[in-house]
């Protein structure tokens, strides 16, 4: 798969850089990061390993990105695609602190979201996040995002427990 770079309103959506390794690091070192997308213990050589995988499109199965500020390339956080296969996908995102509350999250995942209709022909795509995850149901609301259920105690998080997910998705066919 061919890497790409996408613009949204106030955003850059880029492939990752070995030279963001160390922003990444402080970024996954972040509580509200390190708890909702845990990655275990975490130094340079493996925010290197990090980035290289995410970097790393050639197995066709995930898209990931750096979100960008456009005007100084500050790193905002991160939006994926991960599972792609069949038509479906999922997708994920993050955001440094310094970011939140400004819609850097909604803005990746529906650029992102729009991109996957597009340009890999997918049909569905969801959203899982911790029901505790009040932020990320916002996001998953405002990106258009249906909610259809809760799955209970599907996947143990950062703080070691296995909390009840809420999933959301979009379809192609969805309004925009």
């Amino acid at each position: 798969m061919e890497h790409v770079v996408l613009a949204a309103p106030g955003l850059l959506l880029r492939p990752w850089r070995v030279a963001d390794a160390p922003d990444v690091l402080a970024a996954l070192g972040d509580p509200e990061v390190a708890t909702w997308n845990p990655q275990g213990d975490m130094d340079e050589a493996r925010a290197r390993d990090w980035v290289r995988r995410r970097a790393d499109w050639s197995s066709g199965g995930h898209v990931s990105l750096a979100v960008a500020d456009p005007g100084d390339a500050e790193l905002l956080g991160s939006v994926s695609m991960h599972r792609i296969g069949g038509g479906n996908a999922s997708v994920g995102y993050w955001t440094v602190p310094a970011a939140r509350g400004r819609g850097v999250a909604t803005g990746a995942v529906r650029r992102l979201t729009t991109w996957g209709f597009a340009a890999l022909g997918l049909h569905r795509i969801e959203l899982c996040h911790a029901v505790a995850n009040v932020a990320s149901c916002r996001v998953a609301d405002r990106a258009g995002y249906l909610a259809e259920g809760t799955l209970r105690q599907s996947y143990r998080y950062g703080d070691g427990r296995r909390h009840d997910e809420h999933l959301h998705a979009r379809l192609a066919t969805d309004p925009g």
